[in-house]
């Protein structure tokens, strides 16, 4: 078997990086796309490699020959008008190699795991075209196949329809033709088909002809979760780059993006937080069938949104401010509005103390077992502190620890005696056990504390992180209004406007998903104790915090599991953790916690 690459094309959708060098001379890793493929062909022992070159075609043969020299045996042929031909001509031009014996057809665009090759050249059929099945990054050449892997048809890109996209796959651009097939199917069809239609066409259409008479030996051969990109522009680069690295670098090149992971649908995402039984099916259709008017006007103001937001809660509006996620307003908050000395309470979330210079962070540092504090503590560390304002994550993050609401209420009585500012970010107590009575947010907790702000993410309780949005309570309404001057006057979309408008109909769902969540929590907790290298420390809110007490540290079993694309936090690194081995883990649905628990188990 010999190898056929298609490597002529300019690549101009990847700007700079092609503008001396053709697409397959772009590194991924540190490695050029074509070394890799070329190495991972050398394990099968082809009998050559045919190369057909274009656009730099004297750069990228003289770096071939000079790199591999008579080690392999590789061939080029030219073509010399790649700037007006499509890939079909490519193709065209290596017919006669095509003809001399079975081929694996493939192009230079292309990076693959070692598996996706070895599934290809080692499967029993003869004629196959590598297919995977659709996803929201795939774009080229769909078609569909009967449970059998006949191909039915190709769907061209006009032809492609959303709402079929559960029947289609997406081709891999890897083909292996026997040599009877190109000869007696695919050359004379090729041949016809470049003479009626011309040279700027694509090589897959001469296939879609021989699926339509119902003479054709190809068949498909589905992927299996085996990894594949194809790099057309920069991001399906710098989305490569992260699926193809590993260990440390892998971890940190997930961690760099902050979110955006429907890009890698393959991912379980066990560091980010959010309810896993919320929204439900109908408010989401909800949602859906509103799409269009949604996408195409204006949100609200601050006034419209306040008085959703205000109605959300149960609270005034005017005692209310709507942000772009809680990060938004925590921004403002403390850049804006923390002028003097802020009491923090460490381990605690990164994102208030980032905001701050060092010193001015008063630090309460938790050095329990479990990371448990209490109001009596608090109030005993930061009297005559001469702190402006006391922060408190309850339950807090990342340990999940939660002082029950009347402790809260004498940490705000010390506030309010004191002068102090009381911040409390309470994102997560609709985890909690009794959650429906746990909340600060009514009028008269305000009202009696206008020194206190209550901070909440809507994202993280009501599973809507995609809508980006977060609200400040507080009665007092001079500080109130000067926050809805400061954020954007449009700082929250349509889509996040409209799902504030219409909750109030799914109220008694978002109640049974936080039940439902709780039970969760319980068995998912119940199944990582049974892991006897981790200690499951308790938590009130929709993650735990674990130490690893032995086999791993804390950056190991982060590395470890990246390699099984489950991403998780490193809270090891988190400041003022005593050197000890500790990670976090959302609680996700049963199915992905059981898939969790099974693959700490197999390590």
């Amino acid at each position: 078997m010999q190898a056929i690459i298609l490597a002529a094309g300019m690549g101009r959708r990847l700007g700079a990086l092609t503008k001396d060098n053709t697409k397959c001379m772009v590194e991924v890793n540190g490695v050029k796309l074509i070394d890799r493929i070329i190495g991972q062909l050398d394990r099968h022992r082809l009998s050559r490699i045919v190369i057909v070159t274009g656009y730099k075609g004297d750069e990228l043969e003289a770096y071939l020959r000079e790199r591999y020299g008579e080690s392999k045996r590789i061939e080029f042929i030219r073509n010399p008008v790649f700037d007006k031909t499509n890939n079909i001509y490519s193709l065209y031009l290596a017919k006669d190699a095509l003809a001399e014996e079975d081929t694996l057809l493939l192009e230079s665009d292309l990076i693959v795991e070692d598996a996706v090759l070895d599934r290809i050249i080692e499967a029993p059929g003869r004629d196959l075209a590598l297919v995977d099945k659709y996803q929201t990054w795939m774009d080229g050449t769909m078609l569909t196949i009967d449970a059998d892997c006949n191909i039915m048809s190709f769907v061209p890109k006009q032809a492609f329809r959303y709402e079929d996209r559960g029947h289609y796959y997406k081709t891999v651009n890897i083909y292996k033709f026997s040599r009877d097939f190109a000869v007696r199917q695919y050359i004379p069809f090729l041949e016809a088909y470049s003479r009626v239609m011309g040279n700027n066409e694509y090589y897959e259409q001469v296939l879609r002809v021989l699926t339509l008479i119902d003479r054709s030996t190809l068949k498909a051969l589905p992927l299996d979760g085996e990894k594949w990109y194809e790099i057309d522009d920069i991001q399906d680069l710098d989305i490569a780059s992260t699926l193809f690295s590993s260990g440390e670098t892998k971890y940190h090149e997930y961690h760099k993006r902050y979110g955006g992971f429907w890009r890698f649908p393959q991912l379980l995402d066990y560091c980010y937080l959010v309810n896993p039984f919320f929204p439900p099916r109908k408010m989401r259709e909800e949602l859906k069938a509103n799409f269009d008017v949604l996408l195409e006007n204006y949100p609200s103001g601050m006034g419209v949104n306040s008085m959703l937001a205000g109605r959300y809660f149960g609270i005034k509006p005017e005692y209310v401010v709507v942000g772009n996620g809680a990060a938004e307003l925590i921004k403002t908050f403390t850049e804006r509005h923390c002028s003097g000395k802020v009491g923090v309470i460490f381990p605690t979330f990164d994102e208030y103390p980032n905001r701050l210079p060092a010193e001015r962070l008063v630090q309460f540092v938790v050095s329990t077992p479990d990371f448990s504090y209490t109001a009596d503590e608090l109030i005993a560390f930061f009297t005559g502190k001469q702190i402006e304002t006391l922060l408190l994550v309850n339950p807090d993050n990342p340990s999940g620890h939660f002082m029950p609401l009347a402790d809260v209420m004498r940490l705000a009585d010390w506030c309010k005696e004191n002068g102090v500012r009381f911040l409390v970010d309470e994102s997560f107590v609709d985890f909690t056990e009794g959650f429906e009575r746990n909340s600060l947010l009514r009028d008269e907790t305000l009202e009696r504390y206008p020194g206190m702000f209550v901070m909440k993410s809507i994202s993280k309780s009501y599973g809507v992180p995609g809508l980006r949005l977060g609200i400040l309570a507080g009665a007092d309404r001079e500080l109130i209004a000067r926050f809805k001057k400061e954020v954007s006057i449009w700082n929250i979309n349509s889509f996040g406007e409209f799902y504030m408008q219409i909750f109030g109909k799914y109220q008694d769902s978002y109640t049974e998903a936080c039940r439902r969540f709780i039970a969760e929590r319980e068995r998912f907790g119940r199944m990582m104790d049974s892991i006897p290298w981790l200690r499951v420390i308790p938590s009130q809110a929709n993650y735990f915090l674990c130490e690893v007490t032995d086999r791993f540290t804390s950056a190991e079993l982060t590395r470890r599991l990246i390699a099984h694309d489950v991403l998780i936090s490193n809270c090891g690194l988190k400041r003022n953790m005593q050197g000890r081995q500790l990670v976090r883990f959302a609680v996700r649905s049963p199915r992905d916690n059981d898939r969790l628990v099974a693959i700490l188990k197999s390590l």
